[in-house]
């Protein structure tokens, strides 16, 4: 139905959220302002002894530090009942004194019938109930015992058994004065299409009633008791009360749970469900087929931020958990995803917790995986990926699964992943040779430098070769010792990958090959290694032609490309040594006055950094003037930049 405009205003102008709220709440009186309407008090969402529930009364909204549950008088009627929204609307209008307006006559017949049908639902379950307690029922109780299921379990959860037989229900319900049309309205009995009379639609099997959010009983699970039946688990037909997709077993006690802190866990089964929750796991629920839908995702997230699904270890659970990623991978938000705890193999949650306890299963969601390493682990298991069409079929297959990700900072965060799973694969996981630079020629021992296979050594001809100039001996090469000169070969060999990427394909072998006597190249090589393959435009940048000039579509280069400037702008890093604490104050003078007058002691290493800044500018300043100098020349400035403005053609 809806609501006439100005209604909800009304509503609550006359109730104030104070007033809402103190039905379930104990005021902090030290901490609460009446006067301002400003109220403190423990989270009635989640165990606390502190007082992080605030209620601002003026603005009509409540908040939790602790939980960030959060909403309106409406909204907080909504969590703490387990009512729809009209229904809260309905109870804070009784304490108001205001009537609900009238609804549309076809939407009370409705509702009327809803009603009536869940009455229906309610006489089902108790007579499935008293049935599992009759001598028709013995197979029934001993394989429910063999299970586990103590006395106080079947209590709890309604189990019941429908006796077969084709009318046991039907006749007794018709015997309670119930409508036919009720019964069959109800999912609980079907019309024959033989011209004979109705039957049950459960028969010879143990029954687990299915309760909506609000705790009505809407629809039935039953458990074939015969080997041979086609159906081993069958659920009722869809109803006006009951839609498969749009159910979750056991919704609202596991939200109650989960609102204590509990991690939600989604599992296969009824009894998956029953086992997990009789274990201290009572924020379980189980979806009433075979894939979880659409509708059922959204319910989990709006119960929690990120459900565990905890599915069986074999084929069938896995499955399922690989359709699951294609389902919610478009749906992801900020916040909202899903992790998953993969069981033994051949053992589902039930099995698990009987066998072994809650601290195996405990053990086992501590483990939970998130989506994108399962969506990683599919894409990957069992394929080998020795040949450039395999990988890039790899990558094909991953990219087309990310693209599915609507927010685009999730889809980043997303890829960024997948390129570290890939890197860890493809060469991460490579172990180097130990090969090292021969210092004395031949490239790298063992290697033969970057061409593949040994190399010879060089033999001089004929021609009697050229003294080396005195600017040769002098410099920074020839003077070197042994280790310095393996580190400048390094440093020329990464400068060159890192300015030229492209040569990176073709020499990764040896790339990979390679071990660094300095750690920083080593950890540089990584880097090449890592992002060279799949993004070379993070180390280096593509050339574009705009507005009749040459430019650069981005500067991770820093504005140096090889010592050189590439006319992006310069990024200079800079550091510096912290001042020391002033323990004895420092003799300085009154700027006002001139005379002289202590410094305060204390810290100023803060105050240094602006100086810094300013000392460091200006000294890049004088270098690049220097180097501009060398470069250009001249005995004016004007012969400078005449200098400068004829190079700029070349």
């Amino acid at each position: 139905m809806s609501l006439p405009p100005g209604f909800l205003d009304e509503l609550r102008t006359r109730v104030s959220l104070s007033q809402v709220v103190g039905r379930k709440v104990m005021w902090d009186q030290r901490k609460s302002n009446m006067g301002k309407g400003d109220m403190w008090a423990p989270c009635p969402f989640h165990h606390e002894k502190s007082a992080s529930f605030h209620v601002d009364d003026r603005k009509g909204f409540y908040y939790c530090f602790g939980c960030q549950a959060k909403g309106d008088a409406i909204g907080f009627v909504q969590e703490t009942e387990n009512v729809g929204f009209m229904e809260a609307v309905q109870i804070i209008a009784a304490e108001a004194g205001m009537e609900m307006p009238a609804r549309d006559p076809r939407a009370q017949q409705k509702q009327d019938r809803r009603t009536l049908l869940a009455e229906v639902m309610e006489q089902a379950v108790q007579f499935f109930r008293l049935q599992l307690n009759t001598g028709r029922a013995q197979d029934a109780r001993s394989y429910l015992e063999r299970r586990g299921m103590s006395a106080q379990s079947l209590e709890r959860w309604e189990v019941g058994f429908a006796p077969d037989g084709w009318q046991n229900m039907w006749d007794h319900l018709r015997g309670k004065g119930v409508e036919e049309d009720l019964i069959f309205g109800a999912g609980l009995a079907k019309p024959s299409t033989k011209g004979g009379k109705p039957y049950d639609t459960f028969r010879n099997r143990i029954m687990f009633p299915i309760r909506d959010a609000r705790g009505r009983a809407i629809a039935f699970g039953g458990r074939a008791m015969d080997p041979n039946d086609n159906a081993k688990y069958l659920n009722s037909p869809e109803t006006e009360l009951f839609d498969k997709g749009r159910s979750l077993y056991n919704h609202a006690p596991a939200r109650v749970a989960a609102g204590k802190g509990q991690p939600l866990l989604v599992a296969e089964g009824y009894m998956d469900v029953i086992a997990l929750a009789d274990g201290g796991f009572e924020a379980a629920v189980a979806p009433l087929g075979t894939a979880v839908t659409e509708s059922q995702l959204m319910m989990m997230w709006r119960i929690a931020d990120e459900p565990i699904i905890a599915l069986d270890g074999d084929t069938a659970g896995l499955r399922a958990a690989m359709r699951l990623i294609d389902l919610a991978l478009p749906l992801l938000e900020a916040g909202k995803s899903l992790r998953f705890a993969m069981m033994p193999e051949g053992k589902d949650p039930d099995d698990l917790i009987r066998s072994q306890g809650p601290a195996a299963v405990q053990a086992l969601l501590d483990q939970a995986m998130p989506m994108v390493r399962l969506l990683w682990q599919r894409e990957t298991e069992g394929k080998v990926f020795d040949s450039p069409e395999r990988k890039a079929g790899l990558d094909k297959s991953l990219r087309e699964k990310i693209k599915l990700i609507r927010d685009p900072s999730i889809r980043k965060h997303y890829g960024d992943d997948i390129k570290e799973m890939r890197w860890a694969l493809f060469r991460g996981n490579r172990k180097p040779s130990g090969t090292a630079f021969n210092p004395t020629g031949g490239g790298f021992k063992g290697s033969g430098g970057f061409k593949e296979g040994p190399r010879g050594k060089w033999k001089p001809g004929k021609a009697v070769p050229q003294q080396p100039l005195a600017s040769t001996k002098s410099s920074m090469l020839a003077a070197a010792d042994d280790h310095a000169a393996i580190a400048m070969r390094e440093a020329v060999i990464l400068a060159s990958a890192i300015a030229t990427p492209a040569v990176i394909v073709e020499f990764e072998a040896n790339f990979e090959r390679m071990s660094c006597a300095d750690p920083d190249h080593a950890i540089m090589r990584d880097m090449i290694l890592r992002y060279g393959m799949t993004a070379p435009d993070q180390l280096h940048d593509e050339i574009l032609y705009e507005d009749e000039k040459i430019t650069r579509s981005s500067n991770n280069a820093g504005g140096i490309e090889g010592g050189m400037s590439n006319a992006q702008p310069i990024h200079v890093k800079v550091s510096m040594k912290p001042l020391s604490t002033l323990i004895k104050p420092l003799r300085s003078i009154d700027l006002n006055t001139m005379e002289p007058k202590l410094a305060h002691k204390e810290r100023t290493d803060s105050c240094a950094v602006p100086a810094a800044s300013i000392i460091g500018e200006s000294m890049l300043a004088i270098v690049l003037a220097d180097a501009l100098l060398e470069k250009f020349g001249g005995d004016s400035l004007e012969q400078l930049k005449k200098h400068i403005k004829s190079s700029g053609k070349y």
